[in-house]
């Protein structure tokens, strides 16, 4: 459950820090946006360094599938747009795919 909550926490870092640039660079908002943004990114980064795996390879890779899951509430709560069914059956697929990368059994 902690590592779980940690790359929840880590994907809305970053999204929120990459989302601060976009605003920027593509909303025409205030370049004030990027301070914030840079310290969300520098907590992303932070947070995956606390998850209990092994290798960083393998982190982000079971991070990828979270961070697919976690854009896709961004794109409904934050933008307004409501993710469709091949969204939904993607981020299914990336969740998939990171658990089986967390949780199955390696050999020694």
């Amino acid at each position: 459950m902690r590592t779980l909550a940690i790359y929840v926490g880590a994907a809305a870092a970053e999204i929120a820090g990459c989302f601060a640039l976009w605003a920027v660079v593509r909303n025409g908002a205030s370049a004030l946006w990027l301070a914030p943004g840079v310290l969300s990114l520098v907590l992303f980064g932070w947070l995956l360094t606390k998850v209990d795996v092994d290798f960083a390879g393998r982190a982000y890779a079971v991070y990828g599938g979270i961070y697919i899951a976690a854009s896709l509430v961004w794109l409904w709560s934050v933008e307004g747009r409501t993710p469709d069914r091949w969204d939904l059956i993607g981020a299914g697929v990336a969740i998939a795919g990171a658990l089986i990368i967390l949780y199955m059994p390696r050999s020694a």
